[in-house]
């Protein structure tokens, strides 16, 4: 029997809150999504403001990150150059996305969740989640 290390609500509610609290320092609205080590969705927050249409962008690129174990900016950047990687449609499920701002979450060498931000720019999205993933990860 292998036992699975995952996230629980507990942290994903915190890493909600310190994402939610930087975009309001900021000013600006994200969808925050963060999904358990199968990329099932453990907690969501829309902000005010914030793109509808980040809602389930969000929650695709916590499942992405969380499933592949690897960033969506990373699975993106092999998706625009077919040479290095593949198509998206090879990953044969239309959850996949390859846009930055969904970030596996690791501890002690396993994935336990994934952090994804949706609503601005590829880098604003990936510098929030990324302090939500350093939050869990205890780093």
């Amino acid at each position: 029997m292998r036992m699975i290390q995952t996230l629980d609500y507990s942290d994903a509610k915190k890493a909600v809150d310190l994402i939610v609290e930087k975009a309001l320092q900021m000013q600006k609205a994200v969808v925050v999504a963060i999904a358990d080590a199968h990329g099932d969705l453990i907690c969501l927050a829309r902000m005010d403001g914030a793109p509808v249409s980040s809602v389930h962008v969000a929650m695709n690129k916590a499942w992405t990150a969380a499933r592949e174990r690897k960033s969506t900016k990373e699975i993106g950047e092999k998706v625009k150059h077919p040479e290095k990687g593949h198509d998206i449609t090879y990953y044969g499920d239309p959850k996949y996305v390859g846009w930055g701002g969904g970030i596996p979450v690791w501890k002690n060498g396993e994935v336990i969740g994934a952090v994804a931000v949706s609503g601005l720019s590829s880098n604003e999205d990936i510098a929030l989640a990324e302090l939500g993933v350093k939050l869990i990860a205890g780093q």
